[in-house]
C-alpha cells in the first residue's frame, strides 16, 4: 500500500520507465524471438544470482575469513570453524582488531604480551602477581581492565582480563567471556552465541 503522493508519483514514473525499457528490447528484437528469450534468460539469472550473493556476504565472508563474527540476528552470533578446527574470533579491543582462540578451558580472557601492547598496554608497568594453571605448567599474569570490547554487534564496557607473562602464541577468549552470552554452543562447523 503507497503511503504518500511522492510514493504513487515514484511508482508511476517506475512503471512508464519499465514500459518504455521493454518497448525498447521489443523494438530491438521484434523478428529474433528465441534470441530475445535466451538474452532475458541470462538477465534473469544474473539478476538472480546478484540478489543472491549479496544475501548470503556474510557467511561468503565468514567462510573466507574464519574469525569473522557474522550477526545472525539482532541477538545472536555465529562464529565459523577455521581450517585447523579450532573457533576463532576477530573482537575488537579498545578499538584495535584481535584475533582470539576461543579457548572453553580457560576461565579468563587472556592477553598475549604483544596484543595487550597493541591496544595500548604498557607491559612494563603491569604487576605479575597472578598465577594461572596451564596444561603447559604454571604462569604469572597481570589482572587488567579493557575499557571496551566488541564481537560483531556485542558491545562490553569495563572487561576483566589478564595478560600472560609467558609465551603465548595468541590471545585467549575464556568462559568468562562467554558466560557474557545467554547461551552458546557448537552447531557443525559454527559455534553460536546468544544474548
Amino acid at each position: 500500500m503507497l503511503d504518500s503522493s511522492d510514493d504513487t508519483a515514484r511508482l508511476f514514473y517506475l512503471v512508464l520507465l519499465g514500459c518504455w525499457i521493454l518497448a525498447g528490447v521489443f523494438f530491438s528484437y521484434r523478428n529474433q524471438l528465441p534470441k530475445a528469450l535466451r538474452d532475458a534468460s541470462i538477465w534473469v539469472l544474473i539478476f538472480v544470482l546478484t540478489i543472491t550473493a549479496y544475501g548470503l556476504k556474510d557467511i561468503f565472508w565468514a567462510q573466507l575469513n574464519p574469525g569473522t563474527a557474522v550477526m545472525i540476528d539482532d541477538r545472536s552470533v555465529a562464529l565459523a570453524r577455521d581450517a585447523s578446527g579450532h573457533f576463532v574470533a576477530e573482537l575488537e579491543v579498545n578499538g584495535v582488531a584481535i584475533s582470539f582462540l576461543v579457548d572453553t578451558g580457560a576461565s579468563e580472557i587472556v592477553l598475549s604480551q604483544r596484543d595487550a601492547a597493541r591496544i595500548g598496554i604498557a607491559i612494563e608497568d603491569l604487576n605479575f602477581s597472578g598465577r594461572a594453571f596451564t596444561a603447559n605448567g604454571t604462569v604469572r599474569t597481570a589482572n587488567v581492565v579493557l575499557d571496551e570490547i566488541t564481537l560483531g554487534s556485542f558491545t562490553d564496557r569495563n572487561v576483566r582480563a589478564r595478560v600472560n607473562g609467558g609465551e603465548l602464541f595468541g590471545s585467549l577468549l575464556g568462559i568468562s567471556y562467554l558466560d557474557r552470552f545467554k547461551s552458546w554452543q557448537v552447531v557443525g562447523d559454527q559455534m553460536v552465541l546468544s544474548r
